[in-house]
């Protein structure tokens, strides 16, 4: 059953081409050919990772050898189940928003031809068995993402599509360094927890080998907006809002989050970094971008930007918990990863009813709106208290386990960053209560003949927004089974 890891990577790649082939005029065609895509995408997916959970070792795809070391192959394992189920359980409901949502932005069937072939790339990501099969992927990620984030087409567009390109571009180029020292210094490529290199070949070229992580490391950190690569992240806000709940949520920058976890516990090792010159610096960069992004956050009046300014911070939280180098830093990166994607993914879409619906863009116009659009700002009010952290909404558990990682490190540095995770809870609670009560709470004279105009969205976006809040309270009040399957991959029992 190796081939069925294959099957959620290629036929939406298919699809998605089939769909800018096709080019239908007739709006429920289109939307049934694209909704039955994702589905089956994602149950595909869902089926080859159950298959992959079974007891013994799991499977090997190989789909193209270019030799004995090279090779673009598939193979699932703990990393693998939790990122692909995040992307999996998210892309379908996203999709239905959007379904919605595009129909007033035009050029739909590029759009979602686009849309669909992200969403294979991004399970060739999650799947790779290899840096060289992750490598592919992960460039493919932003050609095929590229033209979403471009999709209107205008002068702003052009800029942060071009922005985007050259970051992420130049990113990988430093990550391929990495991985080409790693086939030097190992016999494997293959994702190996503990690391792939050979102690013997690696005796005395120590600091070579910590100053090329450290390259390779911002390389992949730039998808995960690391300072100072991370200003094409927010730039990236004028794609269209279900494009920036991907880019922000699942996609692209959870990409470059996994991709520095596969370096680290799966390439160099943590313990050949612990302790090191090299470890320092990363999580310095990992503990400076959580005070800047929610900083930056703060003081952004626009609601797209300032989300994207906190996802610059909370990308960096997983990032602090991943340099932390142990395996409950392992387990406190994915337990944030995953209730971070639920949450964010529901906060733009409750930004994009806001924008489509009201025509306001900025904090300080949402005086009132709270009562116009309710489902939209009580979903949003829920998610905004979850990424605050308050017990006992997910959150709270993502930063606890990496504040006890941290602590269980004993490493000075470390207490550092939970100094930093206190700063930055405290500007999270600031700039996200400022939107939701300005909204509940008018304090100013509100024009009540434009607030008559504005109402919640239809089923089909109320509906996704309404399943992805209650799914982030339930993940949260039900958290003991996914907490104890976290565990367990950073301990590497599956």
């Amino acid at each position: 059953m190796a081939w069925l890891q294959a099957v959620p990577i290629l036929l939406p790649m298919l699809l998605g081409a089939g769909l800018l082939i096709w080019q239908p005029r007739d709006r429920r065609a289109r939307s049934a050919y694209i909704l039955l895509s994702v589905l089956a995408t994602a149950g595909l997916s869902f089926a080859a990772i159950a298959v992959a959970a079974a007891p013994g070792p799991a499977p090997a795809c190989t789909l193209v050898r270019f030799s004995s070391v090279f090779s673009i192959s598939l193979r699932i394992d703990g990393a693998s189940m939790v990122y692909g189920s995040i992307v999996s359980a998210l892309w379908p409901l996203i999709t239905l928003y959007s379904l919605d949502y595009m129909s007033h932005e035009g050029h739909e069937n590029r759009f979602f031809g686009f849309w669909i072939a992200s969403f294979g790339v991004v399970l060739g990501v999650a799947f790779a068995e290899d840096f060289l099969t992750l490598y592919f992927f992960y460039e493919l990620l932003t050609l095929a993402t590229l033209p979403l984030v471009m999709h209107f087409m205008d002068e702003k567009a052009r800029y942060a599509g071009r922005e985007y390109l050259v970051f992420s571009l130049s990113g990988a180029a430093f990550a391929f360094i990495g991985i080409v020292y790693l086939l030097h210094y190992s016999a494997t490529l293959d994702f190996t927890y503990g690391g792939v290199l050979d102690l013997a070949l690696a005796a005395g070229h120590e600091p070579a080998l910590q100053a090329v992580f450290v390259l390779a490391f911002f390389g992949f950190g730039v998808k995960a907006a690391i300072f100072p690569f991370y200003k094409w992240l927010p730039d990236a806000s004028v794609a269209p809002t279900p494009v920036s709940a991907l880019l922000h949520a699942v996609a692209v920058v959870k990409a470059g989050a996994f991709a520095v976890l596969r370096l680290i516990y799966f390439g160099f090792g943590a313990d050949f970094l612990r302790g090191t010159p090299a470890q320092s610096i990363v999580m310095t960069a990992a503990i400076v971008t959580i005070i800047y992004g929610s900083a930056r956050a703060l003081r952004t009046p626009h609601l797209k930007r300032r989300l994207a300014f906190s996802t610059v911070s909370n990308l960096s939280y997983i990032l602090f918990a991943l340099t932390v180098m142990l395996p409950a830093g392992l387990t406190g990166a994915l337990t944030h990863m995953v209730y971070h994607a639920v949450v964010k993914i529901t906060m733009f879409c409750c930004a994009g009813a806001i924008i489509q619906k009201s025509g306001r863009e900025y904090i300080y116009e949402f005086e009132g709106l709270g009562r116009r659009m309710p489902v939209v700002f009580g979903t949003f009010t829920v998610s905004a208290l979850a990424l605050i952290g308050m017990p006992p909404l997910g959150g709270f558990a993502g930063k606890w386990m990496i504040c006890s990682a941290a602590v269980l490190s004993a490493n000075p540095l470390a207490y550092v960053g939970i100094g930093a995770l206190i700063l930055s809870t405290l500007l999270t609670t600031l700039y996200m209560m400022t939107i939701f009560v300005r909204a509940w709470f008018p304090v100013g004279a509100l024009d009540t003949e434009a607030l008559a105009k504005v109402h919640d969205p239809g089923a089909a976006m109320t509906v996704p927004l309404l399943v992805l809040a209650a799914a982030g309270v339930v993940l949260a009040l039900l958290s003991d089974p996914l907490t104890a399957f976290l565990q367990a991959v950073g301990l590497n029992i599956l």
